[in-house]
C-alpha cells in the first residue's frame, strides 16, 4: 500500500469524509488493488491520520460495496467477478430506467438546458478522445437525470451501483467506437425527457445500460475478474 499519500487536513470537510473519499478513490483507479487487505495501522501511518477515521472509512466502503470483511481475517478490497458485473448491469438497467421516466414526467426548462450543456461536453470530449473527461461528463449526465428523478432512495441505489462498476466504466469509454455509440444513446435519452415522453425515455435509458452489459460480454467474458 505504497501508493497513497499523506492527506491535506485543512481540508474543509470532515476528516472521516476526507479519508473515506480518498481511499474510494484508490479503490476505483486501481492504487488499492482487488484482493488486497486493507491495513487500518498502515493506512493510518500513510495517511497521517489515527485510526478511528481509517476504521469509519473502511464501514462505510463495505457498505457499497468496495470492501469485504473476512471473519478473523480483515478487511479487502472487493474482487468483481464476471457474473457480479452482470448482476450489477442487469440491475442498474432497471433502476436508470425508472429515473429516467421520471425525470421527463418531473423536468423543467432550466433543467433541460443544464442536461443538453452536459451532452454537448460530453460529445466534444468524445471527438477529443479525451478519456477522464468522457468518464466525468458521463457521470455528470446521468447525475443529473437522477437529480431531476427527484427521488432520494434511488439515487442512493443508483450511486452504490455506479461504484462498484467504475473499472469497467474506464474500459468501455476508453473504446473510441463504444464512446461514439453513448453519444448517440445519451442523445436519445435527452430528447425523449426533453418530450416529457416517459415511456421512451424509460426505453431508451434502459437500452443504454443493456448496451453497455453487451459490450462487456463481447469484450471481457473470459476474464475471471474485472
Amino acid at each position: 500500500m505504497d501508493n497513497l499519500t499523506k492527506l491535506n487536513l485543512d481540508n474543509y470537510k470532515p476528516l472521516r469524509d476526507v479519508v473515506f473519499e480518498n481511499l474510494r478513490t484508490a479503490i476505483l483507479e486501481g492504487r488499492l488493488r482487488s484482493g488486497q487487505r486493507l491495513m487500518e495501522v498502515q493506512l493510518a501511518e500513510q495517511l497521517g491520520v489515527s485510526r478511528t477515521p481509517i476504521r469509519e472509512a473502511i464501514r462505510k466502503l463495505e457498505l457499497e460495496g468496495l470492501v469485504i470483511m473476512l471473519p478473523r481475517k480483515g478487511a479487502y478490497v472487493a474482487d468483481m467477478s464476471f457474473k457480479d458485473l452482470i448482476d450489477v448491469l442487469e440491475i442498474r438497467a432497471s433502476l436508470e430506467g425508472l429515473a429516467a421516466s421520471l425525470a421527463s414526467e418531473r423536468r423543467r426548462d432550466e433543467d433541460i438546458i443544464s442536461l443538453e450543456k452536459v451532452a454537448m461536453e460530453f460529445e466534444e470530449s468524445v471527438r477529443n478522445a479525451d478519456v477522464e473527461t468522457v468518464l466525468k461528463k458521463d457521470v455528470e449526465f446521468h447525475e443529473r437525470i437522477f437529480a431531476l428523478a427527484n427521488n432520494k432512495k434511488l439515487y442512493n441505489l443508483i450511486n452504490s451501483l455506479w461504484e462498484q462498476v467504475h473499472r469497467f466504466r474506464v474500459t468501455y469509454v476508453s473504446d473510441y467506437e463504444a464512446s461514439l455509440s453513448l453519444v448517440e444513446e445519451h442523445n436519445k435519452i435527452l430528447q425523449a425527457i426533453k418530450d416529457g415522453d416517459c415511456e421512451m425515455a424509460k426505453k431508451y435509458a434502459t437500452e443504454h445500460i443493456e448496451l453497455a452489459e453487451q459490450f462487456f460480454m463481447e469484450n471481457t467474458a473470459n476474464s475471471q475478474q474485472i
